[in-house]
């Protein structure tokens, strides 16, 4: 896999770790009141088991997110440097846009020729089925 894909994929993975980490607080957070002018939230007969895996859980969410992005980290610092700097790299691109440029225009000569050859194709194919179907007198 070359090192674009490799970081496409850490990104999805940081997404997704910080999209379950951020769906986990969410879920286990306790209810709070927002304002006195609203009730006292119920109070969770569980509170105090799943105080101790809920302080846990942050952690270990954070570490592998933390380690993920590390991971990511190491990926950018192994992706090649750039020979010659910004104006080389301009420079390049302008070169492979022309290319591609000549490329298309090369194609697409190709294709209309093609379209050209399937229209007399077509057109020779109908006379044959007519003169088989004898609809029509040969020439």
């Amino acid at each position: 896999m070359d090192i674009i894909s490799q970081l496409q994929e850490q990104v999805n993975i940081i997404a997704s770790l910080a999209f379950n980490t951020f769906g986990t607080l969410q879920r286990d957070a306790p209810p709070v009141q927002l304002s006195p002018n609203y009730p006292e939230p119920p109070a969770n007969a569980n509170a105090v088991e799943d105080a101790a895996s809920l302080a846990e859980q942050p952690k270990l969410l954070s570490a592998e997110l933390v380690k993920a992005a590390k991971q990511f980290d190491a990926l950018v610092a192994a992706l090649p440097l750039s020979e010659g700097g910004e104006e080389a790299q301009l420079k390049r691109i302008a070169e492979l846009q022309a290319e591609n440029d000549a490329i298309g225009q090369e194609l697409q000569k190709q294709l209309e020729a093609a379209e050209k050859e399937l229209r007399q194709v077509q057109e020779l194919f109908g006379q044959a089925t007519d003169n088989c179907l004898n609809l029509k007198k040969p020439e």
